[in-house]
């Protein structure tokens, strides 16, 4: 995908997130990889109205600005983390969605209330300590917390996901959300039942074919 087809589906997947509800304003941000090295990423304290390709910002792996006329989103510093860490992930969204955010501010990691929390890579998203945005230490719990799953809670702050794909990235996001929307019922109601360590390792196992198959013929 070429640099400006790029920069086009970020634009889109910033007005849906805004759209769906899962940021208002200029909360939250998105990246993607570049083919040409570094990462494309939505500027800093812009509407979402506002934004249009032009506006993203092109940095290099160590931080530096390689094209646009805005400052690049204050949260840059953890994507770029993210993308040492994980080769694998093309894309990173960061949403403050209700939820998701409702359960970071009770510093608790979404657990295995239902199976499809293994979208996330594990049997739960886990939530990293708080830090002040845009610093050092988050970065580092942030790119700790990816070691092993797609997704993390941010304490008093949001939601971290990403994919092999924006539209990966946004799925997750979208179901992690739904998720902390479903276990914050369930809490509300009583004691939620979750899944076990042995059945999420059926469900992690499960999902490594789950809807890649075609259909014969």
């Amino acid at each position: 995908m070429s640099d400006e087809a790029l920069r086009r589906s970020a634009v889109a997947a910033v007005k849906r997130l805004d759209a769906l509800g899962l940021n208002r304003g200029s909360s939250g941000n998105l990246s993607l990889r570049s083919p040409a090295g570094g990462f494309w990423i939505t500027p800093t304290g812009m509407a979402c109205e506002e934004i249009v390709q032009n506006s993203l910002v092109w940095l290099a792996d160590d931080g530096t600005v390689k094209q646009g006329d805005w400052a690049p989103s204050t949260e840059w510093p953890f994507h770029r983390a993210i993308y040492l860490a994980r080769p694998d992930l093309q894309a990173i969204v960061h949403t403050h969605s209700p939820h998701a955010t409702a359960l970071a501010c009770l510093r608790r990691p979404l657990p295995a209330v239902h199976y499809m929390v293994a979208i996330a890579g594990g049997d739960d998203v886990p939530c990293t300590p708080y830090h002040l945005f845009g610093s050092d230490a988050l970065s580092a719990a942030v790119a700790d917390a990816f070691e092993a799953r797609d997704a993390c809670l941010l304490a008093n702050h949001g939601l971290v996901a990403g994919g092999a794909t924006l539209a990966q990235a946004m799925k997750v996001a979208l179901e992690v959300e739904a998720l902390a929307g479903i276990y914050l019922q369930t809490l509300a109601a009583g004691t939620p039942t979750l899944l076990s360590h042995a059945q999420m390792a059926e469900v992690i196992e499960r999902f490594k074919s789950y809807g890649k198959a075609r259909r014969a013929g």
